[in-house]
């Protein structure tokens, strides 16, 4: 029972931290610093990451890189912003990791779809088929191209 409230607790945080991302992404994009998301973005992200260690899996998993990786990201990207104030290159060190820390986290939205949504894991029940692959390249692709536009429009 433990379990299932940390995992649910875990999802809601994850969920959280993705749509105040989409909201920041959207306000980098219109050279709006949106304070209060931003501010929401970045700890939930935080936390996601942090809680992701604390699951019972044995050995080591790719999860623990992601994880460890966004943990970096998230620093780099909270001192840009409050220790730097974005000034000089931190505006766009913080543009892009950020929105490297938000791909991230969708990046496993779109695996633990593919394996708890029945109609997604039927389509790709290992994550090596064209369908799974497809769906990571474009999102993958999609958050390159929005990083881009956000480091040149994000300007305050």
């Amino acid at each position: 029972m433990i379990l299932k409230t940390f995992t649910f607790a875990h999802v809601v945080i994850s969920l959280v931290g993705i749509v105040s991302g989409l909201v920041v992404l959207a306000g980098m994009l219109a050279a709006n610093p949106m304070q209060s998301w931003t501010a929401v973005f970045l700890w939930t992200t935080i936390a996601t990451s942090l809680t992701g260690f604390f699951f019972p899996f044995k050995g080591f998993k790719p999860s623990y890189v992601v994880g460890a990786l966004s943990l970096i990201l998230l620093i780099l990207a909270y001192q840009g912003l409050y220790s730097h104030h974005l000034a000089g290159s931190w505006r766009w060190i913080y543009v892009v990791t950020a929105v490297a820390s938000l791909y991230f986290n969708v990046f496993v939205l779109i695996v633990q779809s593919f394996l708890k949504v029945p109609a997604l894991k039927a389509l790709a029940p290992t994550q090596t088929e064209p369908p799974f692959k497809r769906t990571q390249l474009v999102v993958l692709v999609m958050f390159v191209a929005l990083g881009t536009l956000a480091v040149i429009n994000f300007h305050i």
